[in-house]
């Protein structure tokens, strides 16, 4: 476990403006990232999509090619594969996952290559992975939402080894150790910094339509392992936050900064959260997600994902979905629904799903009646599973029906 002087905590709304810079090569290889601070997030104005948002998560896995013998070729074939299906079902947004493991599917300043590229963390596949993905789905009118994980760094065994020119590799400082796996530190101002830095780089190099923040925050179950932390914050505040403050406001930071990268570039770039379809949860993440949806300057829209059944004995979908419909909202705000492809012809949630071969479209059909603007399936692979087919039948069928909200 890694632990480190953290730098003065400051409790400002306002992004300090990149006056740390995080740079991947040598102590002498300094570039001017730095970005002007809004001042006023309220006069922001977003441009939204002009139509409901359809989405599809297309998970790392999928994209996998390691073990591919033309690496290249078969991840345009999928890409290409992906694209037919989502035409096939009337869908308009892949939502990519394009940095699993504070790593890139795309040349970066930032992060080291993807493994699964390669098989090789830090290996140059030889060709730029997102420009493909978002040259192939704009030539379909599908638009394509970055999806990053900001923290992970490694869990158990994947990725097997990191490259030497990972940032934690380079600075461990930067990062932590919980329960066997790695992540970058919440409270600590260079991990913001690289977090924002590596957004930033997607949004001026790429015509991504948005990014995406997942559900993943504080390690769950981290215990004390930021003690020294909270300790030197503490040492260095007259009026010090409690623990649990602490650390949503360390998430806070990180988003604001985020949010203030995005649309101090682009005014068209979304940016959102899906966190967990269980607001309660959150707080078990830190993840303050009533603030971000009542205030502006955190995100743009916001993806629960509430991945029940119609019947699920422990929180039925409706009762989810109206949590998040009673939450406060800033105006602007955009709210879709995750909803849990991958659970369709299971026996999970006690079952329930195998009551019926209809309930994911009777949800999307639920989000459109409450006034949701849009969804998001989870995942692509529900698509070729068997134990989905059915319900994913029917939910190509009730889209191809353009029933309109």
């Amino acid at each position: 476990m890694f632990y480190k002087r953290i730098i003065p905590f400051v409790l400002s709304f306002v992004l300090l403006g990149g006056s740390i810079l995080y740079v991947s090569g040598s102590d002498k290889e300094q570039e001017d990232t730095e970005t002007k601070p809004i001042q006023d997030v309220s006069q922001i104005t977003v441009e939204k999509p002009k139509e409901e948002i359809r989405g599809v998560w297309v998970t790392y896995m999928t994209l996998d090619v390691e073990n591919e013998s033309d690496k290249e070729a078969a991840f345009k074939e999928k890409i290409n594969t992906v694209i037919a299906d989502m035409e096939n079902a009337d869908l308009n947004t892949m939502i990519v996952q394009v940095r699993p493991f504070c790593d890139a599917l795309y040349p970066s300043k930032y992060y080291p290559w993807s493994h699964i590229l390669t098989g090789t963390q830090g290996e140059d596949p030889g060709y730029d992975p997102l420009d493909t993905i978002i040259t192939k789905a704009h030539e379909h009118d599908i638009m394509v939402h970055a999806w990053l994980n900001p923290y992970r760094i490694s869990t158990k065994d994947t990725p097997s080894k990191l490259s030497h020119d990972h940032p934690y590799v380079k600075d461990p400082s930067i990062g932590v150790e919980v329960n066997g796996s790695e992540y970058l530190d919440p409270a600590d101002d260079k991990a913001i910094e690289l977090i924002t830095n590596g957004v930033k780089e997607i949004v001026e190099k790429y015509d991504v339509d948005g990014i995406q923040f997942d559900d993943y925050f504080y390690p769950p179950d981290c215990g004390d392992f930021d003690q020294d932390d909270y300790d030197a914050y503490c040492a260095a505040t007259d009026s010090p936050l409690s623990l649990e403050e602490f650390r949503r406001d360390n998430v806070d930071r990180m988003l604001r900064s985020v949010y203030q990268a995005v649309h101090s570039i682009k005014n068209n770039v979304l940016f959102g959260v899906s966190p967990q379809g269980n607001m309660q949860n959150n707080e078990k993440l830190y993840a303050d997600v009533k603030k971000w949806c009542g205030e502006k300057g955190y995100i743009d829209y916001i993806c629960p994902q509430i991945y029940f059944s119609l019947d699920n004995p422990a929180l039925t979908f409706e009762d989810g979905l109206q949590d998040w419909l009673d939450a406060d909202r800033h105006d602007g705000l955009s709210l879709y629904i995750g909803i849990p492809a991958y659970k369709a012809g299971t026996d999970a949630d006690s079952g329930t799903w195998l009551d019926n071969d209809d309930i994911l479209s009777t949800e999307l059909s639920i989000t459109r009646d409450k006034g949701c603007d849009g969804f998001m399936l989870y995942s692509y692979d529900s698509f070729h599973n068997e134990n989905n087919r059915k319900e994913v039948e029917n939910v190509i069928r009730y889209l191809n029906e353009r029933i309109e909200r």
